[in-house]
């Protein structure tokens, strides 16, 4: 049996949970992996065998996406291309994460396509949604990556067909602390709007992960670094509280470490205004730009921020064998119990 697994490739939460998802594949079927869109900050251990540009977002400085770049740095001559090149006929069922290529090209020739993403939860009608509209998010949503079936991840399990998050094993295993600083990471922000605002909060050391530096450097209580996976880790792991964008694997694994937690939705992506709708209605701290105004809603979440305590259960394998079960007619049992899985039923 033969699968291709395909990721996107813009952000880094799809990257990590395919950390997880990729050995639990690779542990029943023959597995090739396939990414699309512009580089993320995570890397994976594992060969990949499809590269190709597909068609991304590009996130500006500003609170959200930048469309002159997103048009800019896209090919849509080139995308179509790629679509008629991918190979999805030689395998027997398509997993896919949310990605361009691979959902378009199944979709014209007619190979079986199956959506394991956490996009995919947001089209079920149970899980809780912005209060605005946004025509062009909800686009995205249902014609970036058509696919024949939906699963997807949320933070909680809204639907038959959502999961838990997957936590990938370097967050499981990390140990656990709190020294005293707050973990920043909003991509979306440049460093001099990140400084500007939380300068003004004096009595809290600040680590801010930036994709805007290339080096190291300290402005008073706020040290900036690079984008590091391992070190953005040790900081959260470490951290009194994490303030970061609305996506879903950096709150979700902020949750699972028992952290404090406070989202800034971005502007022009729909994925994190459905994500702050849920984590708000969780108790968790959201605010809608950040931004001098909000300057006391960040001071008193420092001082008087509750944790919200979450646990996501190891089930990666369980879900893989559940899907390939199901669509691969394979039966799968826990060699321990003798017990055969079904997670859609649980």
């Amino acid at each position: 049996m033969k699968v291709l697994y395909a990721i996107q490739g813009t952000g880094n939460g799809h990257l990590s949970r395919a950390k997880e998802i990729l050995p639990a594949l690779m542990n029943r079927v023959q597995v090739d992996v396939m990414i699309s869109g512009l580089k993320a900050d995570i890397a994976l251990p594992f060969p990949i065998k499809y590269n190709y540009d597909g068609l991304s977002f590009v996130y500006g400085k500003n609170g959200g996406v930048d469309f002159i770049q997103t048009l800019r740095k896209n090919n849509l001559g080139k995308a179509i291309q790629e679509i008629r090149e991918c190979p999805v006929q030689e395998y027997d069922l398509i997993i896919n994460d949310f990605e361009f290529v691979s959902a378009w090209a199944s979709k014209i020739k007619g190979v079986k396509c199956i959506s394991l993403s956490h996009q995919a939860a947001l089209r079920s009608r149970k899980v809780p949604k912005p209060k605005h509209q946004d025509w062009i998010g909800n686009v995205v949503l249902n014609y970036y990556a058509p696919c024949d079936d939906y699963f997807g991840f949320h933070f909680f399990r809204y639907d038959k067909n959502i999961f838990l998050p997957i936590i990938r094993h370097e967050i499981r295993n990390h140990e656990i602390s709190t020294q005293g600083h707050v973990t920043v990471y909003l991509p979306a922000y440049s460093d001099q709007k990140i400084v500007q605002v939380l300068s003004k909060i004096k009595e809290v050391e600040w680590q801010v992960f930036s994709k805007h530096t290339l080096e190291s450097y300290q402005n008073e209580n706020i040290k900036m670094e690079p984008v590091n996976a391992e070190r953005f880790i040790s900081s959260m792991a470490t951290s009194n509280g994490v303030l970061c964008g609305a996506g879903f694997e950096t709150p979700a694994e902020a949750l699972f470490l028992l952290k404090k937690l406070m989202v800034i939705p971005m502007k022009g992506q729909v994925e994190q205004h459905f994500n702050a709708e849920a984590l708000k209605q969780m108790g968790v701290a959201v605010i809608n730009k950040l931004s001098n105004k909000n300057i006391e809603k960040i001071q008193e979440w420092v001082n008087r921020g509750k944790i919200i305590s979450r646990d996501f259960p190891d089930q990666a394998q369980v879900i893989v064998d559940d899907l390939l079960g199901h669509y691969l007619n394979l039966k799968f049992t826990d060699s321990e119990n003798n017990l055969e899985f079904s997670v859609r039923n649980q």
